[in-house]
């Protein structure tokens, strides 16, 4: 073959190779490009999100200050400015934060602050003699708390709304459960101590009885164990 026939061959080799490469070229910096621009897209998306997200707890967290200022507010007749906010009675001052609580749980159900503020509005209900509204605003803390310290503390709440409500089965139910966790954050002998109590209102003398021994015998240093002591010999004398 002769020279200028291999050279031409070998120029329309590297010009093939050449094609070759750039439209390789071309397919990585139009997948690149594509990449870079959903990076970019999905950064933009994180940033609004995490900022939306922060604004929201500090909303509810600002709503969250103002219920607990009304709550912690003082009881006597209006004085000074300085003096700051006052109610004429303890029910008004109830009935004051409990809107309060709501209105924040309300507006930020799902956020720490808004969860807290149902499980305050909870007891305040009970505070006003309203157990029933307060089992529907434990439920609401358990049902959006999971397996969060509020869900289970919600829960001793709703026993002893129960309670209050004449619902002695439930309330029953409820503290045998909790009073099972003995690695859960709640005190035991605290749950049992209440678990006493209800079975003696709900007419259930032995059941009482042996929950009340139970108390005294696995947690003999606790500071119920002396209630306990003196139910148990409230029902031997009766």
């Amino acid at each position: 073959m002769k020279r200028a026939e291999r050279h031409h061959l070998k120029e329309n080799e590297l010009q093939t190779i050449a094609r070759d490469l750039r439209g390789r070229y071309e397919e990585r910096r139009k997948e690149t490009t594509a990449v870079l621009v959903v990076a970019a897209v999905v950064a933009v998306a994180a940033i609004g999100f995490f900022a939306w997200r922060e604004r929201v707890q500090t909303r509810a967290a600002t709503l969250l200050a103002e219920a607990t200022a009304v709550k912690d507010a003082r009881i006597g007749p209006p004085g000074t400015a300085e003096q700051g906010l006052r109610f004429n009675s303890e029910r008004d001052r109830a009935e004051a934060a409990v809107k309060k609580f709501k209105a924040t749980a309300d507006a930020y159900p799902s956020t720490d602050a808004g969860i807290f503020a149902r499980f305050q509005e909870a007891g305040t209900y009970m505070v006003l003699g309203n157990p029933a509204q307060a089992v529907a605003a434990y439920q609401q803390v358990i049902d959006k708390a999971g397996n969060r310290v509020y869900a289970q503390t919600a829960r001793l709440g709703l026993a002893e709304a129960q309670a209050a409500q004449g619902q002695y089965e439930q309330a029953i139910n409820t503290f045998k459960e909790l009073a099972q966790r003995k690695e859960g954050p709640l005190p035991v002998d605290g749950i049992l101590m209440q678990l006493g109590r209800t079975y003696l209102v709900a007419s259930k003398r032995a059941d009482a009885q042996q929950t009340f021994n139970r108390l005294v015998e696995e947690f003999p240093d606790s500071p119920y164990t002396s209630d306990a002591r003196r139910e148990l010999d409230t029902l031997k004398k009766t």
